[in-house]
């Protein structure tokens, strides 16, 4: 996992560093996690005559990638359930058997928990229902969770679970599926799935948790994935209890090797409130960022709360309210006052514009502990919503690669213009606002490089370009994923660039993609991931 670390200096050399400090230094210094000098290898040298010397192959060293918003502990317990994403299963029919012989091998009245599923990209003139999964077993609860979590598809025993009848009543800021008969179809959308999932405090969950050591095993081989791909640090965008209880434990354990931030899903708000924890606890390697909270739906289903009427996904005009504004309001000042940071999921422009005007609020109300909050995906804004986030110091944390991932079904939602205006990045910069690097994964791929490529050059795999004013140059995005990172979780100073006193995170990657074309810096290879100076990951 690691290179031995003694507590000499260590001298590292590479072809070209580009620190984001202004500089261009042949060699840093490293002792013990953090960085004490840049600059020329031989003064370096001189200045550290014992220091063991590290010559870093490869085109570029770079400040280490840091993922603002993505779903670690999700993605990792998915390596303990079904999966049924398009790459393990590329048909209904595949997806079928799947369960199926998972039903063969697990105990009645245990539950088959299966996630990844993909109708568009899996069965787009058909899907999973109530009915299917009622065929493959009704001696188990059956759950299969989208690829984005924001809906799931349910049998009957599963229902029966929650008390979900023909006569139930969607709760606010969700939808259940019904036939054309009005029966349950087993769809449960938003807070319809949410809300028995992550149950909150002092409530019964709907689907048992797994065993604490499992988690860990899963969280240590989803962690050297995210090392391969360059990350050394990231914010778990929704962690509950049992989840942060997860990464204690890896810690505790010496296995947690990349730096955690984490958003807590606000049902759980009110324990922390009482133990007056807040935004910043925790130290360098595990920090409790901010306070989670969902607004609307989903920017990729179809499913955000716009302004102006689409074709939603589920047949409404303008998306899903997720939550009663008031309540949020009174969420958003209790957090604010508390000396938290707000953290909010809200994708479309009359979402983001709702949750601005709670912000505001709150802030006219007093200054609370002067934290950055965020707007979680920020993805359809114009030039109104950006001059308030401004105002408002909040921080956009957008979709980086969205536009590469899931342009197409963009335009066909939310038309060409407001496609252009999604993830706007340059937008952003220029009106000066700090922006975090995200990828949402499991909704997007997690690979910073190619988000990198997909916010440089706006292109889809097949060449066609969505809002090319809002490119950014490859040092733009760089600093997106590192400094503007560090920022939006309230870390600047601490990483992000290669300077004295930041930590010593950092990147070996086999191409300049400052001098690539931006069509090509997807193809970038990682060669080695160093987080406080240590070696996590190697090709």
């Amino acid at each position: 996992m690691t290179t031995d670390m003694d507590d000499r200096p260590r001298l590292f050399r590479a072809r070209r560093i580009e620190p984001l400090s202004g500089t261009a230094p042949e060699a840093f210094l490293v002792l013990g996690d953090r960085f004490v000098a840049t600059g020329g290898f031989d003064d370096l040298r001189r200045r550290a005559p014992h220091a063991e010397v590290v010559d870093l192959d490869g085109a570029l060293v770079v400040p280490g990638f840091n993922d603002a918003h993505c779903h670690p502990t999700v993605t990792a317990e998915t390596r303990l359930r079904l999966d049924v994403s398009p790459a393990a299963a590329g048909n209904l029919t595949d997806i079928r058997r799947l369960l199926s012989d998972q039903a063969t091998r697990t105990a009645d009245g245990d539950w088959i928990f299966a996630s990844g599923y993909n109708p568009a990209r899996t069965s787009p003139d058909t899907r999973l229902d109530r009915a299917v999964l009622d065929g493959i077993s009704t001696r188990h609860p059956i759950a299969v969770v989208m690829f984005n979590w924001h809906a799931a598809v349910v049998n009957t025993p599963a229902l029966d679970l929650i008390g979900l009848t023909d006569r139930s009543e969607a709760p606010f800021g969700g939808e259940i599926g019904k036939d054309p008969a009005g029966h349950l179809d087993g769809w449960l959308y938003e807070q319809a799935f949410l809300d028995p999932y992550w149950a909150g405090s002092g409530r019964q969950p709907w689907i048992p948790d797994l065993s604490t050591d499992a988690l860990v095993d899963a969280l240590v081989e989803e962690n050297t994935f995210l090392h391969s791909q360059g990350i050394t640090s990231y914010c778990d965008a929704i962690v509950t209890p049992r989840a942060w209880k997860t990464f204690q434990a890896a810690r505790e354990a010496g296995r947690l090797t990349p730096r955690v931030g984490m958003l807590l899903w606000s049902t759980y708000f009110d324990t922390v409130r009482e133990l007056g924890i807040g935004a910043g606890f925790g130290d360098e390697r595990l920090r409790f960022v901010g306070v989670k909270t969902m607004y609307d739906g989903a920017l990729m289903s179809g499913t955000c709360l716009c302004s102006r009427p689409f074709p939603s996904a589920t047949d409404g005009e303008n998306g899903i309210q997720l939550v009663d504004r008031a309540d949020f309001g009174d969420l958003v000042r209790d957090v604010h006052h508390a000396g938290g940071r707000i953290c909010v999921h809200a994708n479309g422009d009359r979402a983001i514009a709702e949750v601005l005007d709670a912000v505001e609020a709150a802030q006219a109300q007093g200054p609370g502990a002067r934290l950055n909050h965020r707007i979680e995906h920020c993805s359809i804004v114009d030039e109104g919503l950006i001059a308030r986030i401004r105002d408002a110091g909040v921080t956009p944390v957008p979709f980086a690669g969205a536009i590469r991932q899931s342009g197409d079904q963009l335009v066909r939602f939310y038309g060409p213009e407001r496609a252009a205006n999604t993830a706007a990045h340059r937008a952003f910069l220029d009106a000066g606002i700090t922006i975090g690097g995200s990828s949402d994964y499991p909704t997007t791929p997690v690979a910073p490089l190619t988000a990198f490529q997909s916010m440089t050059s706006r292109a889809l795999p097949d060449g066609s370009v969505i809002g090319p004013e809002q490119r950014v140059t490859a040092r733009q995005a760089l600093e997106i994923y590192t400094v503007g990172s560090a920022y939006a979780c309230g870390e600047a100073g601490l990483k992000g660039r290669i300077a004295p006193g930041q930590l010593a995170d950092f990147v070996v990657l086999d191409t300049d993609i400052l001098d690539a074309d931006p069509d090509t810096i997807g193809r970038t290879h990682v060669l080695s991931t160093w987080v406080g100076g240590r070696r996590v990951w190697s090709a």
